[in-house]
């Protein structure tokens, strides 16, 4: 069992959910509410049909691209996951590693488990700092001028969390950052020994980024003050690339690019926020639409296989991110579940290129 039995995300879900505690499993899996919001997402992308192509000459095949210019392996990156270190010691390594090996982006969550330094040093300078506005905003100028100072170039502002979202699941296993075990999260752990073994013999997974003098953070603090004066704010003090996650409008798009930032990432959170939200795939092309056909324009949510990645990629995305699925293939086989999920990611859109007439990602994308 392990890497060798991941044949696609389904297969690293299933055994990641067998290993991890339930509360992590859970906290990870998890979204809004009922969690319609991600059913209905899911039912886009499997709604969307690509165009079988036939008797082209696809014997030579190339998933490579580029990003702000910059080259990169794969047409998809790392989405910024917070606490990554729960599916296994050291995973924010593991995905730093990857993102080097294929220099594609490795978004670093404002919550990781490891320092932002080493990240980016692991990462062999291919990572995105993701970056929340909370409270009065003095923390998050910290944050970013600490970035700036790592060699960061692209920061990512994920705006579509005025407020964290009720996810129910994390909710009934009493999941908090910082970490607290009580009676119930004592029990689970116990009936999970190979993940608390590896895991909380090795120390109780943190917040890395907040270990700093004069910063408190609270993972449930209002970030409702953050506004469009923000923005310029923020788009003043950072001097390099400015992304902006989290959007599923395309008037706020059409604003963002008059404001001056470098692309818009379309993106519900993985449904994690707000259950009601609108599909991003069904949001993609509108968006597109929105902000015309050369403004760089990023996707993320629900994308489990690389032919999802393909979908969204030929519906008007110029790149993609993988988020949960990630998780879940380190959960299940460590990094060389890791490796075998970006394997089998890689394969499944080769496949579905040579099927749909695609050498590269430019042949045969708007026909």
């Amino acid at each position: 069992m392990g890497a060798n039995a991941i044949h696609s995300a389904d297969d690293a879900r299933r055994i990641a959910r067998r290993r991890l505690p339930w509360m992590v499993f859970d906290y990870i899996d998890g979204a809004a509410g009922r969690e319609t919001g991600a059913v209905r997402n899911r039912a886009a992308l499997d709604a969307i049909t690509l165009r079988p192509r036939i008797l082209r000459d696809v014997s030579q095949r190339s998933l490579a691209t580029s990003i702000f210019g910059a080259p990169t392996e794969r047409p998809f990156g790392i989405a910024p996951m917070g606490m990554c270190n729960l599916s296994a010691p050291g995973a924010d390594l593991m995905l730093a590693r990857l993102a080097a090996n294929y220099k594609v982006p490795h978004g670093v969550s404002t919550v990781a488990s490891t320092p932002l330094e080493k990240i980016i040093e692991v990462a062999d300078g291919h990572a995105w700092f993701q970056i929340y506005f909370t409270g009065d905003g003095s923390g998050t100028f910290k944050l970013i001028e600490r970035a700036r100072q790592a060699g960061y170039q692209t920061l990512v502002l994920t705006v579509d969390v005025p407020e964290v979202g009720r996810r129910p699941r994390e909710l009934r296993h009493g999941f908090k950052m910082p970490f607290r075990i009580g009676p119930s999260q004592f029990i689970d752990f116990a009936l999970h020994p190979r993940w608390s073994l590896s895991s909380l013999f090795k120390g109780k997974p943190e917040m890395a980024n907040f270990q700093m003098p004069g910063y408190e953070f609270d993972r449930t603090e209002s970030r409702a003050r953050a506004d469009w004066d923000t923005l310029t704010a923020m788009r003043d003090a950072w001097p390099g690339k400015l992304v902006v996650k989290g959007v599923l409008d395309p008037e706020d798009a059409q604003m963002l690019k008059t404001k001056g930032v470098d692309a818009i990432q379309v993106s519900s959170h993985g449904a994690r926020q707000l259950e009601s939200a609108p599909s991003p795939f069904a949001m993609l092309p509108v968006i597109r639409e929105a902000v015309g056909p050369d403004f760089p324009l990023f996707f993320d949510s629900g994308l489990r296989s690389g032919e999802d990645a393909l979908k969204a990629l030929v519906s008007g995305a110029d790149f993609t991110f993988f988020g949960r699925i990630l998780q879940f293939a380190i959960a299940a086989g460590g990094e060389a579940g890791l490796n075998r999920m970006w394997e089998v990611l890689s394969d499944e859109m080769s496949i579905a290129m040579a099927q749909t007439g695609m050498y590269n990602l430019n042949a045969g994308k708007n026909e």
